[in-house]
C-alpha cells in the first residue's frame, strides 16, 4: 500500500491551465495525483504564435515534472469516477479524499512534448512554403492566427471564412467591429456568414467554393473552430446528472459540483456564466486551493465560514493582434491598438504564467 505520509489524497483530472496549477499548488499540501492524457502543460494561448514563430513553443509547453516535483502524474485519460476512486483508460484506480475536475476541451494533440514543438514546426513549414492561406473560423483562434500571419509574413493572401454575422461573437460588437477594420487594413479578406464543406478539405486542393458559391484560391488551411468540452467520459459515471443540456457541470459558489462536498470542477468545463478564457480558468484554480487548504485543514465540513466563493468574471477579453497590437473590450469601452497590445501581445503572458508556475520565465528545460 503506497504511503501518503498522513496526507489527504487530491486527484486532479486534467493538466490544463487550471488543473495543473491546482496541482502545483497543492504539492507540498496533499497527496496529489495528476491525471492527464499527455506529458506537458501548454499555455493554449501562446499557440498561434507559436505556429509563425516555433521557438516560442519551447517556453510555452512544459514538461509536467518541471513544475510538480512532489507528485505522482499518470499519463492517461480519465474514464470513470466513483465516490472515492478515479479509473483511467490504462486501468489505474487511483483512491482520493478530493477530487478537481479540469479536464477543459477536448484537443487532438500529442502525447510527447517534443512531438508537440515539432508539429507547431510542421505548421510553420506550410505557412512559410503557401502564398495563400485559408481560415476557417472567425472566433478568437482564427483571428489571433491570421494576424500573426499577417504581421510576420505581410506579403501572404490570407481569407478568414466565417459562418457568423460578425467575427469574434463571444464579445460585443464594438470589439468585432474594431478588430474587422484592423484585419482589412492588413489586406486580409473576411467572407462572413459563409461556411466551408469541411469533407471538401485537403491539402491536395487549391481551390475552394464558400456556402454561397464564391470561389478563391488558397495553398493550404487552418480550421479554427470551436472545440467539444472534454465531459463525454463523465455521460457513464456518477456525474452524470450533474451537467447541463451543454455538457458543462454545474458547480457551486465554492466550485463544488452542486451536492458534492468533496468534488469541485474548474476550468472551460463548468457551467459558470463567464467568458471561457484561461485568466478565469486560473482563478477558478487559486479559489479551489484555497477552499481545498480550508477543507484539509479541518475536515470535508468545518471551515465552511472560511471558504472562498467565487466570483464570475466581468465580461472582458483581451485579443491579440500580432506582435504590437489587440483589442480589448473592457467594461465601460472597447479598445484597439498599442495600449492593449502592450499588455498582452508581446509575450502573451508567458512569463508570468511560468512564474505562477514556480519556473523561471525564460528558461527552458528540454
Amino acid at each position: 500500500m503506497e504511503n501518503h505520509g498522513g496526507k489527504k489524497r487530491v486527484v486532479v483530472v486534467g493538466g490544463g491551465i487550471a488543473g495543473s496549477l491546482v496541482a502545483k499548488s497543492l504539492q507540498f499540501t496533499a497527496h496529489v495525483t495528476l491525471i492527464d492524457p499527455k506529458e506537458y502543460f501548454e499555455i493554449t494561448w501562446a499557440s498561434l504564435r507559436s505556429m509563425v514563430e516555433p521557438s516560442f513553443a519551447e517556453r510555452s509547453v512544459i514538461n509536467h515534472r518541471d513544475y510538480l516535483v512532489h507528485g505522482n502524474i499518470i499519463t492517461s485519460s480519465a474514464v470513470n469516477v466513483t465516490e472515492t476512486d478515479v479509473i483511467t483508460a490504462d486501468g489505474h484506480k487511483i483512491a482520493f479524499d478530493y477530487l478537481v475536475i479540469a479536464t477543459g476541451h477536448a484537443d487532438d494533440v500529442p502525447k510527447i512534448r517534443r512531438d508537440r514543438l515539432h508539429q507547431f514546426v510542421e505548421h510553420n513549414e506550410r505557412i512559410r512554403s503557401a502564398r495563400s492561406i485559408m481560415i476557417v473560423g472567425g472566433g478568437p483562434t482564427g483571428v489571433e492566427l491570421a494576424a500573426e500571419i499577417a504581421v510576420d509574413y505581410p506579403h501572404k493572401k490570407i481569407t478568414i471564412v466565417h459562418k457568423g454575422p460578425r467575427l469574434l461573437d463571444f464579445v460585443g460588437t464594438k470589439a468585432a467591429d474594431k478588430t474587422l477594420k484592423w484585419l482589412e487594413s492588413r489586406n486580409i479578406v473576411v467572407k462572413l456568414e459563409q461556411s466551408i464543406d469541411l469533407k471538401e478539405l485537403s491539402y491536395e486542393n487549391k481551390t475552394y467554393r464558400t456556402s454561397n458559391g464564391e470561389t478563391f484560391e488558397a495553398d493550404c488551411y487552418f480550421l479554427c473552430l470551436g472545440k467539444p468540452l472534454a465531459s463525454a467520459w463523465l455521460e457513464e459515471t456518477m456525474l452524470k446528472h450533474d451537467m447541463d443540456e451543454e455538457g458543462r457541470i454545474k458547480v457551486d459558489e465554492k466550485l463544488r459540483v452542486i451536492g458534492r462536498r468533496n468534488i469541485f470542477a474548474i476550468g472551460d468545463i463548468t457551467d459558470i456564466p463567464e467568458i471561457k478564457q484561461g485568466f478565469a480558468a486560473q482563478q477558478h484554480a487559486e479559489v479551489v486551493v484555497k477552499n481545498l487548504k480550508v477543507m484539509i485543514d479541518g475536515g470535508r465540513d468545518c471551515g465552511q465560514y472560511r471558504m472562498e466563493n467565487y466570483k464570475p468574471q466581468m465580461p472582458m477579453a483581451i485579443v491579440s493582434l500580432g506582435r504590437k497590437d489587440a483589442v480589448a473590450q473592457l467594461p465601460l469601452m472597447t479598445v484597439i491598438g498599442r495600449v492593449p497590445g502592450y499588455i498582452k501581445s508581446g509575450d502573451l503572458f508567458v512569463g508570468r504564467t511560468r512564474r505562477q508556475m514556480g519556473l523561471d520565465s525564460h528558461t527552458v528545460h528540454a
